[in-house]
């Protein structure tokens, strides 16, 4: 339904050569490689996670738009037209249980043929399902009960089974694990725990697999999260083995957390594993990426590329976006976002690294921070469009999107309550 991108493209082609021209005018002088840039730019690819694909919402309500996908094929149809337009976004990230397909083969050949993959699996033992015999209200993983534990440990290897058939290499475990009050756990004993859980799921990892430990510091539990900094999970990481990496969500840290700093030290560590990219003005708001702190982002990403040109073993960050749309079109705002991401991509690269390193060696604060500014202020728009350009995708993703209809066209084919999964093979 994605299919007049071309012919978008050329009612917005002049308006973008000039600007591309412009930008090269303007970058060429201080001795940059346009053309290397945008091969960089292409080169960005991050995941979109299936839950997302609906509007979010809040404790006080949610509302929903037309068209939402019902399915977990139906989430995959709409990550296969935010990548048509963005071409960044080949692989789609599934949350296990709500996105538990009938048949994983039938769900993989259906991404097979939108030419789509599989990133991270995610497990979820936050929430009780339909079924379940034990409850994780008081824990999953950290839980007094070893039957609770085994539980959740069963559930984490059913996703990695469930993964390595739909040809996914990584496991997320967030774990709401946590007290509310003094007293109700036990701090040292709890940790322990849920050691043990995450032990027994790293054990079972297939070859090549990864294993991502997630921290955050509170929510739902507001007294003590088990795994509550990159700290707690640079030591579950640590104690796992060389196939448990740390993730980093930017909105999972206390306000005015230095998150490129905890990017610099996982990076030190070999423990950073990936990212769920978001924004956040007072906790974990999950607001589109770049909409609080942009500068932010740009910092974030000036760790990532300097590590990426260094050549720093081990470096392969699995990319992934994780936000909530309570007001936006999701689409919408996932086509902002990987523009965003792209862009905040694109000024680190232009970071002039050579004078960074000489005005930190010579202890010039204002020069190597006017380093970091004057990249940070190019206006890289003009290549993040043209490298999207080049790979078929759109010079103005979002405006494209609501030229397609791609909305109406959905909210009437998915307003049928018929609808019928595609059959197993």
């Amino acid at each position: 339904m994605i299919d007049d991108i071309e012919a978008h493209n050329d009612a917005a082609t002049d308006a973008h050569e000039q600007a591309l021209s412009a930008a090269g005018e303007v970058l060429a002088p201080r001795g940059v490689d346009v053309d290397a840039v945008i091969e960089r730019i292409q080169s960005f690819e991050v995941a979109v996670p299936s839950w997302a694909l609906q509007t979010g919402g809040t404790r006080f309500g949610r509302f929903p738009i037309e068209g939402e996908p019902r399915t977990v094929y139906e989430k995959l149809d709409d990550v296969a037209a935010i990548h048509r337009l963005t071409r960044a976004t080949p692989r789609v990230s599934l949350h296990i249980p709500w996105d538990e397909p009938d048949d994983a083969g039938t769900l993989r050949a259906h991404a097979d043929a939108l030419g789509l993959g599989f990133d991270a699996v995610n497990s979820n033992t936050f929430q009780d399902q339909e079924g379940q015999e034990h409850s994780y209200k008081f824990g999953s993983f950290a839980h007094t009960d070893p039957a609770v534990r085994r539980q959740a440990v069963e559930h984490n290897l059913h996703v990695v089974e469930l993964g390595e058939a739909l040809g996914s290499e990584a496991i997320t475990i967030w774990l709401a694990d946590g007290s509310n009050y003094p007293g109700q756990m036990h701090l040292r004993k709890s940790f322990d725990r849920v050691l043990g859980g995450l032990r027994d799921v790293y054990d079972a990892l297939p070859d090549g697999w990864r294993l991502f430990t997630e921290h955050k510091p509170y929510e739902p539990a507001f007294y003590a999260t088990v795994v509550q900094d990159w700290g707690s999970s640079l030591m579950l990481a640590n104690r796992l083995g060389p196939q448990a990496q740390c993730l980093v969500d930017l909105g999972h840290h206390l306000p005015n957390t230095n998150i490129e700093l905890v990017v610099a030290r996982l990076l030190t560590a070999g423990k950073l594993g990936g990212f769920h990219f978001n924004d956040s003005k007072y906790g974990d708001d999950d607001l589109t990426t770049g909409s609080i702190q942009p500068y932010q982002l740009f910092l974030v990403f000036n760790e990532l590329v300097d590590a990426e040109e260094a050549g720093l073993d081990g470096f392969d960050p699995a990319y992934m976006i994780d936000q909530s749309h309570n007001v936006k079109d999701p689409i919408e705002a996932f086509l902002q976002t990987v523009d965003q991401l792209q862009t905040a991509y694109a000024k680190a690269v232009l970071v002039d690294r050579d004078a960074l390193a000489e005005h930190q060696q010579a202890n010039d604060a204002l020069k190597a921070e006017e380093t970091l500014k004057r990249a940070y202020r190019a206006d890289v728009s003009a290549l993040v469009a043209e490298a999207r350009r080049r790979q078929g995708g759109a010079l103005e993703p979002v405006a494209a999107f609501r030229r397609a209809g791609y909305r109406e066209q959905v909210a009437e084919a998915r307003a049928d309550e018929g609808y019928t999964p595609p059959q197993s093979l």
